[in-house]
């Protein structure tokens, strides 16, 4: 599975949409800002999740874009199918737009050798991006800041983990 960019600004911008949760909304050009999306492509990516029903927007001056569902109400698997559709790599092991192959020779059979290892991917990718929260996705990235900030203080180097 590969995120897409439309995935990746989107999952960026609810990061600072979950950072303020319980403030005034925030204007897209401060989140594109923030997060250094495109603010063109970030709208795009906004209205996906207000039709969703994900976020809200208020017009004017003081508006902007607010979360309108908890951030523990939300999964970052949601987010992603919202943006990019799903997450199987093929169709056939798809939960929520499952086809058929017309041109695969299994197709009439019970198991296909490919469907079967297939369904272990999706279930795999899924698992771990349903299980994720936009809370504990933000809570994680605040560890890390933090944790970062800390070892910068104490004058240590930031390690990466390979």
């Amino acid at each position: 599975m590969k995120l897409s960019r439309k995935s990746e600004y989107g999952l960026r911008a609810l990061l600072e949409l979950t950072k303020a949760y319980d403030q005034p909304a925030l204007r897209r050009s401060d989140i594109a800002e923030a997060q250094q999306i495109p603010v063109g492509f970030l709208e795009t990516i906004l209205l996906e999740l207000k039709r969703a029903g994900i976020l809200g927007s208020r017009p004017g001056v003081q508006g902007g874009y607010k979360l309108i569902k908890h951030p523990e109400d939300v999964s970052l698997g949601q987010v992603i199918r919202i943006l990019d559709g799903p997450l199987a790599p093929i169709a056939c092991v798809s939960q929520t737009a499952y086809q058929t192959c017309q041109d695969c020779p299994y197709s009439g059979d019970r198991e296909c050798p490919i469907q079967e290892v297939m369904f272990e991917v999706r279930n795999a990718v899924a698992n771990v991006l349903d299980r994720y929260t936009l809370k504990a996705f933000y809570n994680r990235e605040r560890s890390r800041r933090l944790g970062k900030s800390s070892k910068h203080r104490k004058g240590s180097a930031p390690s990466r983990i390979q």
